[in-house]
């Protein structure tokens, strides 16, 4: 988005496992991503926790597919998710999704006051996050699925949805 905001950036995120990651560590350590047009991957390999190097490194990634499936997986996860400290950096894993409303400030009028509204959260079991793992998380049917005014009509989706003839959807 236009603006980056920490709590906009700690309620948007899609992430497989949000640690204090040091990817510098090592020179084995890399971060890479592929972008096929089909899926977007990002593969954490071989990374580090900061301070916490003797715990073992980490490879993991997380796949975006086209249709809306998301994907985690899981390589190698050295040491229980639920022993990383979250002193210095939050341990998430899971998806979020926020926006923000920049409203006039009623005491200063100049001035905006920021508010962020998030979406429904998905926060994984980071209990069940183990080596050789993986979840999927599979989008639910939506009525902008729809290609034509017959098809949305006659769907039996319960979304009480109508066509828009304007945006031919």
């Amino acid at each position: 988005g236009d603006v980056i905001h920490r709590m906009l950036t700690a309620t948007q995120y899609v992430a497989p496992l949000m640690a204090n990651f040091n990817p510098s560590y090592s020179r084995n350590s890399t971060v890479q991503y592929l972008d096929n047009g089909t899926v977007f991957a990002v593969q954490w390999d071989k990374v580090y926790l900061q301070g916490k190097e003797d715990m073992g490194s980490f490879t993991f990634q997380a796949a975006l597919h086209s249709s809306g499936r998301i994907v985690f997986g899981y390589k190698e996860i050295p040491v229980p998710v639920l022993q990383i400290s979250a002193t210095q950096h939050p341990v998430k894993a899971g998806l979020s999704d926020a926006f923000m409303v920049l409203n006039p400030s009623p005491d200063v009028p100049e001035s905006r006051r920021r508010t962020i509204y998030e979406y429904h959260r998905v926060e994984l079991d980071t209990s069940k996050i183990t080596s050789m793992s993986a979840v999927e998380f599979t989008p639910l049917p939506t009525c902008l699925q729809h290609q034509s005014c017959e098809t949305c009509v006659s769907s039996e989706l319960t979304f009480n949805c109508s066509w828009c003839h304007v945006l031919q959807r």
